[in-house]
Parts: structure tokens; C-alpha cells; sequence
């Protein structure tokens, strides 16, 4: 009997109940857990990085248990990595998939880069309107300056 065909998957525990972050871009995976503060998740977590993927080349995957994001952390989420998505796990079984999208508009998570806005000058929460989700345009509501979300600064 051959022992290494035995070991060539590594098996990684199934989650009864949480969340599995999937079809992260490989670069951005360590920004989607710092992002979610995962670092100081006390609950069981998985993290794995460059696996195959035939959409991205390379992807990262996150498997929280018993943990559930809300809205925002989803929109933030959006931001930094696109279309990655979220499996919600119950019971062992995929009860709900939600890809993650940019939100129409954006509080309080991405600083305008005008040094000049009200944003930046006085305590306030940001808001941008996205209004190329294609092209990742983003327009402040308050100094109506643009920029790309491949620019942007995460507050």
C-alpha cells in the first residue's frame, strides 16, 4: 500500500455552524482578515492560501466558526476584494451563498483622498456614492472629488 496517496489532501475540519469566505484573491487575503479583525477572533478559524482556482489562478479561503458578519463588514469586505463569497454555514450544509458587491454608497470605511474635504477636517464619517461599480469610481457626497477604488485608504 502506498502511504503517500494517503496524505495528499489535507483535511480540514467541516464547520457545523459559521461562515466560509471563498474566491478571496490570494493578495488580498491578509487584508480581508485584518479587515474583520480576525486576528482576535476567539473562535475556531481556517485559513488557506493559494489553492488552484480556475476563475482566479490562486485564491484564499477563510472558514470562521460560529461567526456571522454583518452588512458592514460585508461592504467593507467589497471594497478590498470584489466578488469574493460568503457560504453560511448551518448544521453542516451551505444554507445561503451571498456574493459580495460593492454597495451603491460606502460610510464610514474609505477616506477621501482631497486633503481639503470636511471629511478630513472635522469629526465626521465619510460617505461616498459609488457610481462605477465596473471601473470601481467612487465620488465623495461632500467635495464631489472622484477616485478608484484601487487608490482608496481604509479608515
Amino acid at each position: 500500500m502506498d502511504i503517500m496517496s494517503d496524505k495528499k489532501e489535507l483535511q480540514v475540519a467541516a464547520l457545523e455552524n459559521g461562515t466560509v469566505i471563498d474566491h478571496i484573491p490570494s493578495e488580498k487575503l491578509f487584508t480581508v482578515v485584518s479587515l474583520l479583525d480576525l486576528q482576535h477572533e476567539t473562535n475556531n478559524i481556517t485559513i488557506g492560501n493559494n489553492f488552484e482556482s480556475k476563475k482566479l489562478g490562486k485564491k484564499g479561503i477563510v472558514k470562521i466558526a460560529d461567526r456571522f458578519f454583518s452588512e458592514e463588514e460585508i461592504s467593507r469586505l467589497a471594497v478590498v476584494a470584489p466578488n469574493i463569497r460568503l457560504n453560511i454555514i448551518r448544521n453542516y450544509e451551505v444554507v445561503e451563498k451571498k456574493q459580495v458587491v460593492l454597495p451603491d454608497e460606502l460610510k464610514g470605511i474609505v477616506k477621501c483622498n482631497n486633503p481639503k474635504c470636511i471629511t478630513n477636517n472635522e469629526p465626521m464619517l465619510t460617505w461616498f456614492h459609488v457610481i462605477d461599480k465596473e471601473k470601481g469610481l467612487l465620488k465623495c457626497h461632500y467635495c464631489e472629488k472622484e477616485q478608484q477604488i484601487d487608490n482608496i485608504k481604509l479608515l
